[in-house]
Order: structure tokens, then sequence, then C-alpha cells
């Protein structure tokens, strides 16, 4: 339970992380709208992401597997678009806002324990 909501902050930090290098392409209306975020971001990773994947393995392959940044932002504007207090500005933004969140993410988890 705790590695959850740990990763839960770490997401949220990672959002409003995105929100401020990038304020044109991802706005969270609060800390409240980014734990949200990264709760249905969460969900759609478990649930949604690896259906995508799987439907898009001949993409990910001919790409060498960059198409997984295509679905990574798909994801992320998903979730966007759930909540009304997350805004992204087109698929630039859920892309910047998807790598953003992967990187923070992987070095917070690289950290800690």
């Amino acid at each position: 339970m705790i590695r959850f909501l740990l990763r839960l902050a770490i997401s949220a930090a990672a959002v409003l992380v995105a929100q401020a290098i990038f304020p044109d392409l991802v706005r969270v209306g609060g800390l409240i709208d980014a734990v949200l975020f990264a709760g249905v971001l969460g969900i759609l990773n478990a649930l949604v992401r690896p259906i995508l994947l799987l439907l898009t393995c001949p993409i990910n392959l001919l790409t060498l597997g960059l198409f997984v940044f295509i679905v990574n932002a798909a994801v992320f504007g998903l979730a966007a678009w759930f909540l009304p207090g997350v805004a992204v500005s087109g698929f630039l933004g859920a892309l910047v806002g998807s790598l953003i969140v992967s990187v923070v993410s992987a070095v917070a988890n690289a950290l800690l324990p």
C-alpha cells in the first residue's frame, strides 16, 4: 500500500514537473488534479496500454519500438481527456508530457528502494 501511494505521489509530482517545464503544453489545475490524473494514468497504463501495444505490434517492429512513444502519448492524452482539471495541448503536449512523466518516474523509482 505504501509503495502504491509512493508511486502515485511520484507520478503526480512528474505531472507537475511537466507543467512547470512546458506550461503551454501541459496544464494542471492543482495538486488534487495532479494526484487524480496520476491515478487515472496508472489505471489506463495497466488496462489500455497493453491492448494498444498488442494491436500495434507490427508497427512497433517496423519502427524498431519508436511507436511506443505514440502509444504513451495516446494514453497520456486519454487520461487528460477524462479529467477536466488537466489540459494537454494536442499531440505534442501529450508526447512531451508522457516523456517527462516517464523520465521523472524512472529516475525517482531508481533512486527509491
